[in-house]
């Protein structure tokens, strides 16, 4: 076979693999040729015909072949520049791919029980690993998003997160979620996720008894699995500015060897191939401390539910630390003082009440009396600031903190994906302003808070 009919023949396996997930997509119904087609590529390239079988989970295929697990983790990866065209291994690629996309992407109707919710989560997981993020992390949730630091920039990834968030909230929907909290069985199958517990969030006040146990549980679950990941970003984070007024600890750890021997140089004998040290420098260490008062004031309604949970909890880091003095405040066309439960989010979230629109200007009746020291308050406020044709008393407020002294920083979104939608009206203002809108993801406000407050 010459070399150009065998690169024709990877190209038609590689169509024939495709054609078909594009049809089981759109129609569930098999198309005899191109399953059979689609089964013989997939023996002679030496994979199970498992990865054919839409009933069969990428964990199931991957425990009975553990090999393939690398494979799809790479699937994504960017070829080094100037390698050749492994036309074989793209074939593979394809048939991976082919199994990962149509698990997660070929949902069907009807009712889902919880073992289809948690299978799905899982095939979902796959799909993420192979863009390089952690499971959960594309959809909003419990990863440090594909921007954070120690990604691999040169990966690609896509912009499927609120496809995959969209699909998973009605897979919920799809549930009869009550009945399965209800059911200590079905209910320990559950994985907790952004989309899972704004269900629950919502209907919390419908459930009592072992379904209330159940839901509460897997609420404190994710809550405590979203704050180790956001507490290990707030410990990364760069701090304050260096007080230079405070003289260095002489100290081994703070010894500065670099600038000591630049300095002794002029001490260094030829003859005896030795460098005389008559002083020792430091570095300095001691960063500004200064007591802070954060207020957070974050949108309770609908579309900003992730926003709501990623606050909640990164309140409660940032009530942690020491001489920080956190405020918490929610708000739809109402709005509640959270602020007695800022050290508990579990807590302070079964307090939401999501759903709504938007009233800012009663959100900011309540801040603007915790401000006490303009000069030492941060105020963050997580909205789309879409409100209730009272944007121009919500802005005139704004402004007046902002002309206080205080340091307003307005967001978008705190999600692990960075999606923001903000009013354009507002978004305007803000930059004439001189506080624009900051991007919704949630490292860059850590960064932001973490520089204020310590």
């Amino acid at each position: 076979m010459t070399p150009e009919i065998a690169e024709e023949a990877y190209d038609n396996r590689r169509q024939v693999l495709y054609w078909r997930l594009l049809a089981r997509l759109f129609d569930p119904e098999e198309r005899p040729a191109l399953e059979s087609a689609s089964l013989a590529v997939v023996e002679d390239i030496g994979l199970p015909p498992a990865l054919l079988d839409p009933r069969a989970s990428v964990d199931s295929v991957v425990q009975r072949h553990p090999a393939l697990g690398d494979e799809i983790d790479a699937l994504t990866a960017v070829e080094e520049p100037g390698a050749e065209r492994d036309r074989a291994a793209e074939v593979r690629r394809a048939a991976l791919m082919s199994k990962v996309l149509l698990n997660v992407f070929a949902t069907g109707s009807g009712p889902v029980d919880a073992g289809q919710l948690a299978r799905w989560q899982t095939d979902a997981g796959w799909l993420e690993r192979a863009f390089g993020c952690t499971p959960g992390e594309l959809r909003g949730g419990r990863g440090a998003g594909p921007g954070a630091p120690g990604a691999d920039p040169n990966r690609p990834v896509p912009a499927v997160g609120p496809e995959l968030a969209a699909i998973e909230a009605d897979l919920v929907s799809r549930m009869h979620l009550r009945e399965v909290l209800a059911d200590p069985e079905l209910a320990a199958r559950l994985t907790p996720s952004m989309s899972l517990i704004e269900q629950l969030l919502r209907d919390k006040k419908n459930l009592d008894g072992v379904a209330l146990t159940n839901a509460k549980a897997l609420i404190r679950r994710y809550v405590d699995e979203v704050a180790e990941v956001l507490r290990t970003q707030v410990e990364k984070a760069t701090v304050g500015a260096i007080d230079r007024s405070v003289p260095p600890k002489r100290v081994f750890r703070n010894l500065d060897l670099d600038r000591t021997i630049w300095k002794n140089l002029t001490n260094y004998s030829p003859e005896e191939e030795r460098l005389y040290v008559d002083r020792l420098y430091y570095r300095q260490t001691a960063r500004k401390t200064t007591p802070q008062r954060l207020i957070v004031v974050v949108d309770q309604s609908g579309s900003m539910v992730d926003s709501m949970v990623n606050c909640t909890i990164l309140a409660s880091i940032f009530a942690g630390l020491p001489k920080v003095d956190v405020h918490l405040i929610a708000y739809d066309t109402r709005v509640i003082d959270l602020t007695p439960w800022v050290n508990d989010p579990f807590e302070a979230l079964l307090r939401t009440n999501l759903g709504g629109g938007n009233d800012g200007p009663i959100a900011m009746a309540m801040a603007r009396p915790k401000i006490t020291e303009p000069a030492n308050t941060a105020m963050v406020w997580i909205s789309d600031f879409y409100e209730f044709d009272r944007s121009q008393p919500l802005l005139e407020g704004i402004e007046a903190v902002h002309r206080s002294g205080v340091k307003f920083i307005p967001v978008g979104s705190v999600t692990s994906s960075g999606r923001q939608e903000v009013n354009p009206w507002f978004r305007e203002r803000f930059k004439a302003l001189g506080t624009p809108v900051i991007s919704g993801r949630i490292e860059k406000l850590v960064h932001e808070l973490k520089n204020f407050l310590t």
